[in-house]
């Protein structure tokens, strides 16, 4: 079933920081499956590029709080994980330096125990499932399909892609991205400030500022003849088809 504007009520508004494809994004989120109205979005003068998008108003950062009362209006910071997301965190803190709240977003469509904890300014898509006594910290994306197991931590600043599982028992430190499919096993413990590649399977401990790397995929011209006639010997050789 596809969330509709008209499945949550209404009862909060909220500015979006940002004008590239996440915040694009988050407008359908926000918009779709929240309590949220989007009232405008907003960008620091020097990147602002036009003066509405979505049919709603774009402000210069600088104005915002002329324009909307910090007491009625939440802000959400639609920025991605540049330099391992302190950009995001910098930026958080110029908009409650003016007196705004920072918003977030659950999708109805996440699983979250009920005695997990989430903190503020977070960002949590679709198809992530939040087992129990699960922690996650401020300022936190989890794009959709991620598994964070019982008992495990995730620091402030985090950005997780895509179906990444963190097993339980285990903790991911501040400011970290964590790429595609990647998997940390029980009890792995991943220090700040760290970049996990995508397709990568952790088992033991990673200190503070690493880069981890998973196995290369080796590119190969494609002999197709070749490979078509060694799947059927194969095919033979298991005395079936498929």
């Amino acid at each position: 079933m596809q969330p509709t504007d008209t499945a949550v009520p209404k009862t909060r508004r909220i500015v979006i920081f940002g004008l590239e494809d996440f915040a694009d994004i988050a407008y359908e989120y926000f918009t779709h499956d929240s309590a949220y109205e989007v009232v405008g979005f907003t960008v620091d003068r020097d990147f602002l590029d036009r003066e509405e998008t979505h049919g709603l108003p774009v402000i210069p950062f600088d104005e915002l709080e002329a324009k909307f009362a910090p007491g009625d209006t939440d802000v959400y910071v639609a920025i991605v994980y540049g330099k391992l997301n302190r950009i995001r965190e910098e930026i958080c803190n110029r908009v409650k330096a003016k007196g705004f709240r920072l918003g977030s977003y659950v999708s109805s469509r996440a699983f979250v125990w009920h005695n997990a904890t989430i903190g503020e300014h977070c960002f949590i898509f679709e198809d992530n499932t939040i087992q129990p006594y699960a922690s996650i910290g401020n300022n936190v994306i989890l794009w959709s399909g991620n598994h964070v197991g019982h008992h495990s931590r995730i620091g402030d600043h985090c950005f997780l892609t895509s179906q990444v599982v963190v097993s339980g028992w285990s903790s991911i430190g501040t400011h970290c991205f964590i790429g595609v499919n990647s998997t940390l096993a029980n009890n792995t413990h991943v220090g700040d400030g760290c970049w996990i590649n995508h397709g990568t399977c952790i088992s033991g401990d990673v200190p503070p500022k690493s880069l981890v790397k998973s196995v290369g995929s080796e590119v190969l011209p494609l002999n197709e003849a070749a490979l078509f006639r060694g799947l059927a010997r194969a095919s033979r050789n298991r005395g079936a088809g498929g």
